[in-house]
């Protein structure tokens, strides 16, 4: 069982960042790739990105590439996603999400585990 949690939420301008944390629990956060999810008012979830086991290989939506970006800390069990130039349509919850071995899905039914989501809300 893994237990994520997400922290670094919050309200910021168009065109500020933010900085989201995951936590994980557990000894084996090396051997699980790590996704980032998000979801606004009215509308489906969506992928944003994802990083693998090792944190060697990331991917990211087209709507973040180049603005966002993910990094893993296997040593202190945590995913980041740091956030960039945003915009207001990045209003959303986020949620972070894991799943064991080595592929790297790009769609929520590939991971295991989700934490309880973030809000963050980019005013214009």
């Amino acid at each position: 069982q893994v237990q994520l949690v997400e922290s670094g939420g919050g309200l910021v301008q168009a065109g500020g960042s933010l900085r989201l944390s995951c936590a994980a629990s557990g000894r084996t956060f090396s051997t699980y790739a790590m996704g980032w999810f998000r979801q606004a008012p009215g509308k489906e979830r969506e992928f944003v990105g994802a990083i693998s086991w090792s944190g060697r290989t990331t991917y990211y939506a087209d709507s973040v590439k180049g603005r966002f970006t993910i990094s893993k800390d296997n040593a202190k069990n945590t995913v980041y996603l740091q956030m960039n130039s945003l915009k207001s349509e990045d209003t959303a919850v986020y949620y972070c999400a894991s799943t064991y071995g080595r592929t790297v899905p790009q769609e929520g039914y590939g991971y295991d585990y989700w934490g309880q989501g973030t809000q963050v809300t980019v005013s214009s």
